[in-house]
């Protein structure tokens, strides 16, 4: 058999098709065995890349410079967005404080995300759709079932009517018999009398005869007429016969009459995702939480804070500015909002891309390379709080514009997908105000929402429907009111949300009971609060401006 032809062949040379390659060219993308690797490097040597085949596609092969030709670009600038070459520093045309990336950690970065968004298409995404296949054939192949079904359910209907309309016309049938009889009684009657008038006129008939012939007097002076009362005649009787009327239907009223068939309905049912989660191991509480590190942000009034992967962190407060830090507290980037006015709440995207919501232009905004673009426009509603979920949507919570009413919509892109607003008894979820209402997802994909009005902490299910509300919990050391201003869950499902007035944060689990308290860590008006990777707790001073990292489990 031809090694070229067979299915099991071990890899062969490209170039000769017959010796087992042991080579390969990183450049060319080409398998060479060792007498065929020097004819291809013959030409053009500088451009060819030769490893070991086990290594092959191991060299990285960088973009050339546009402005120095002869130099390869190892660096990408985070604030330009554009690749730079050695010889780019040493002109001294680039901004030396913007943030340069090195360009095989960004690879390698991509490559592991790759990786996992082949495994988790592989593993999660292809049986999901598999399993919404097989549902559907499911009901393609029950499609006659259930149409049968329904058939004999018209079938037996129309039975059933056919009996009751055969029951009304035996009824009318028996009046019709009834009627006739009292008609033919009325009738005879009428008929006894003529008979009776013609048997008196058949007796003054004979009479009168007998009178004719007689010569006698006394009888004949005596005789008195009755022509005058026989010329009475009875009156006539008329019976007017009784008339079948019927109902005049037409045939459109005929159907609705016997009923109707819903037309077929077909509506779009919401199916939401869930990526499997990587097993963790159960992370319990410290006893004693640790304050990691402090970072000034400089806003007098500190809002909101949201973790990227690459260890930086958006802050935002009551000034039109967003600012962006490293781990280390450095001031990294710094943008403004569109309209110029201080932004209601900010979060980020899995790629690291920040929208913030803007309540005077009642805008959501997306921000990627330093533009802002708009996703989300609202009439009537003003957006306040913001999260992003696992499976990428928008969880924005609003209030009316008059102040009395307060929603969740969940966004896709800016198609609404989902609404949040009222209970099973067709109550409020949420107090109808302007205050935040501060918000995030579970990893068992509940909504938690922080309403700091009502002081309480209100979660639903995925479907919106109400799990249960937190109100605060007894203790002898608060002693103002729950004022729940900030909220994040962890790796292991529990609830963590701030309350300002008490200087503390409360740690519930997955179905709202209290833990304990993190009140040793000198909190200040806490109120926004996020998670990194780790579950480092990073938590907003309002009134000082500092985010505190802080480690909470062990």
């Amino acid at each position: 058999m031809d090694p070229r032809y067979s299915a099991q062949d071990v890899a062969r040379c490209d170039l000769c098709e017959i010796a087992i390659v042991q080579s390969y060219c990183d450049f060319c993308h080409v398998n060479l065995c060792k007498p065929c690797t020097g004819e291809h490097i013959s030409h053009e040597y500088d451009k060819h890349k030769i490893v070991p085949f086990e290594h092959r596609r191991s060299t990285l092969i960088y973009p050339k410079c546009q402005t120095h030709p002869d130099e390869t670009c190892k660096y990408q600038c985070k604030d330009c967005n554009i690749f730079l070459c050695t010889d780019c520093f040493a002109s001294k045309q680039h901004n030396k404080e913007h943030k340069l990336l090195k360009l095989n950690e960004v690879f390698n970065k991509k490559k592991e995300h790759i990786k996992k968004d082949k495994e988790e298409i592989k593993k999660e995404l292809i049986p999901t759709y598999e399993d919404i296949a097989s549902e559907l054939e499911v009901q393609i192949a029950n499609l006659d079932v259930d149409y049968k079904k329904l058939t004999i359910e018209m079938t037996n209907y129309r039975e059933e009517l056919h009996r009751e309309i055969d029951n009304a016309m035996n009824q009318k049938e028996k009046e019709i018999d009834e009627n006739k009889m009292k008609h033919l009684s009325i009738l005879k009657k009428h008929l006894d009398e003529i008979k009776q008038l013609q048997s008196l006129m058949q007796e003054s008939l004979h009479a009168l005869n007998e009178m004719e012939e007689s010569n006698e007097v006394i009888p004949t002076i005596h005789y008195t007429s009755k022509n005058q009362e026989f010329s009475k005649l009875p009156p006539k009787v008329k019976v007017s016969m009784p008339k079948f009327i019927h109902k005049p239907i037409e045939k459109a009223d005929l159907c609705s009459l016997f009923g109707k068939l819903t037309p077929l309905s077909t509506t779009l049912e919401e199916r939401v995702f869930t990526a499997a989660k990587p097993n963790t191991s159960v992370r319990e509480l410290l006893d004693d939480s640790v304050v990691l590190n402090s970072i000034n942000t400089g806003f007098e009034k500190l809002v909101s804070v949201v973790c990227l992967p690459e260890e930086e962190i958006w802050t935002s407060g009551v000034t039109p500015d967003i600012k962006c830090f490293n781990s280390q507290g450095i001031l990294q980037k710094k943008i403004k909002t569109k309209s110029g006015s201080l932004p209601k709440d900010i979060a980020v995207y899995s790629d690291g891309a920040l929208v913030y919501s803007d309540w005077k232009t009642s805008t959501v905004y997306k921000v990627e390379n330093d533009q802002a673009e708009e996703i989300i426009r609202l009439q009537g509603w003003t957006p306040i709080n913001l999260f992003v979920t696992s499976s990428g949507d928008i969880l924005a919570s609003m209030y009316s514009n008059d102040g009395t009413q307060s929603k969740v919509i969940r966004y896709s892109g800016s198609t609404v997908k989902q609404t949040i607003h009222l209970d099973d008894e067709g109550q409020p979820l949420y107090s109808g105000n302007i205050y935040h209402k501060c918000i995030t997802e579970n990893r068992n994909l509940d909504i938690c929402v922080a309403d700091n009005k009502a002081g309480a902490v209100v979660v639903v299910n995925k479907a919106g429907k109400l799990r249960f509300r937190y109100t605060g919990c007894p203790s002898p050391t608060k002693n103002e009111p729950f004022h729940p201003t900030g909220i994040t869950t962890d790796s292991q499902s529990r609830i963590l949300t701030s309350d300002r007035k008490n200087h503390c944060i409360h740690i519930l689990d997955v179905n709202g009971q209290s833990l304990r308290y993190i009140d040793n860590c000198d909190l200040k008006s806490p109120t926004g609060l996020c998670l990194d990777n780790d579950d480092n707790l990073f938590v907003c001073e309002h009134f000082s401006g500092i985010v505190k990292k802080i480690r909470y489990l062990k």
